[in-house]
């Protein structure tokens, strides 16, 4: 199928949002004389930042700011309020993947309508934005649904405005992306990148990256 409209999550699929969060992390706790690890981080965030959205919506810094407070206790290292807000405060120095930008251009310059689908504040994804060298048609955040993901709040917005021109959604998180999308029949392509030796879901595209995604979709 030709698509249209190409959507992604943002963090975890067009940035490397794993070594930003740990990156913030280990600069906040060293500031502190504290040494962490990037494992028992990435491991403390990946079950606290879920729980967190699930207990209903408020701003997305205000999410992160919990999520600095719970993976500290879990990890024996109080944040302090002078220190609080480092996760938002580094958020736009995040960098994207290498095969982002390349892809995203080669994905633009083919026609395709790009947007993004993110788990952000406005502002805070305006910083990432600049980065990543295109201009996206649609944007949906967390902020104007006033949901997070895996929630619907997103796709419906999106189809919304779509229309009903061919979309794809394209994502890294099985959890906040994939599963929601073909729950409502929306077509997916699965960026598994480090995720090599999970099974993919029924009915969904499987790429190892963004590269992969750009060459199927601008040679078919």
């Amino acid at each position: 199928m030709r698509y249209e409209v190409v959507t992604f999550d943002c963090y975890g699929t067009l940035i490397d949002w794993e070594e930003g969060i740990a990156r913030a992390f280990r600069e906040a706790a060293a500031a502190d004389g504290r040494r962490l690890e990037d494992r028992a981080i990435l491991a403390a965030y990946a079950e606290v930042e879920p729980a967190v959205e699930a207990r209903g919506y408020c701003s997305y810094r205000a999410v992160l700011g919990e999520c600095e407070r719970e993976v500290g206790a879990r990890l024996a290292w109080t944040v302090c309020a002078d220190g609080a807000g480092f996760l938002a405060e580094s958020l736009g120095s995040w960098r994207p993947f290498p095969d982002t930008v390349p892809a995203l251009g080669r994905l633009a310059a083919a026609g395709h309508a790009l947007g993004i689908l993110s788990n952000v504040d406005d502002d805070l994804l305006a910083t990432t934005r600049r980065a990543l060298g295109v201009e996206f048609a649609l944007v949906v955040t967390a902020e104007q649904v006033r949901s997070y993901k895996p929630a619907h709040g997103h796709f419906f917005e999106a189809r919304r405005r779509i229309g009903k021109r061919p979309w794809l959604h394209a994502a890294q998180s099985r959890f906040h992306d994939i599963e929601p999308a073909r729950a409502l029949g929306i077509d997916a392509a699965w960026i598994r990148r480090a995720d090599r030796g999970v099974s993919p879901s029924p009915g969904v595209v499987v790429l190892d990256d963004l590269r992969a995604l750009a060459e199927r979709l601008c040679t078919s």
